[in-house]
């Protein structure tokens, strides 16, 4: 027999989670968010010079089309139109914009 204490193993803690299912679910979290702030300047709730302004972390990788399109009445020529005017490219991201061509596109946004 044997009299010393018997140690017990500790339960094995769970694996994280394979680096894909990480990437997964982070890019569906950003297109959600994504979603979700569309909504609200589509509604009205949040105006495009508050997002290009304050580059929400949702917001970062976005381009400037994609939240120009997210406005009632704002089609891609619209969109075209207004970016070309204002010297930004239409495939640069928000996170991208430097503070002077922040302030300056903001400026620019027609109010409706």
């Amino acid at each position: 027999m044997h009299h010393g204490s018997a140690t017990i193993a500790p339960a094995p803690t769970p694996a994280p989670a394979p680096q894909h299912m990480q990437a997964l679910r982070k890019a569906n979290e950003v297109r959600l968010a994504r979603a979700e702030l569309k909504r609200h300047v589509g509604d009205g709730a949040v105006s495009v010079n508050e997002v290009i302004l304050q580059c929400p972390w949702e917001a970062a990788s976005m381009t400037v089309v994609e939240l120009l399109l997210s406005q009632r009445r704002w089609g891609i020529t619209r969109c075209s139109k207004f970016l070309a005017q204002n010297g930004m490219p239409e495939a640069k991201t928000i996170g991208a914009m430097t503070q002077r061509q922040r302030l300056a596109l903001a400026e620019a946004m027609p109010s409706n």
